[in-house]
């Protein structure tokens, strides 16, 4: 979802609640955007990875470029 303003582009991912990011530019933008989804993602598996642990399981994952 990209949004335009005066002020910029604001871009979210429907799919992960709460990522956003803005740019000057559309290009800006989405490169922030990316960068954001990198970033919740991580802090998703690290909490992924907690919760197992409390739960004495193991998680394994991989890592896929889309």
């Amino acid at each position: 979802m990209v949004l335009s303003s005066d002020e910029g582009f604001a871009i979210g991912c429907p799919a992960l609640p709460g990522c956003w990011s803005q740019g000057k530019t559309r290009e800006e933008a989405l490169s922030n955007i990316r960068e954001a989804i990198q970033l919740w993602l991580e802090v998703a598996e690290e909490d992924i990875r907690r919760e197992a642990a409390q739960e004495h399981e193991e998680v394994a994952s991989e890592l896929v470029t889309v």
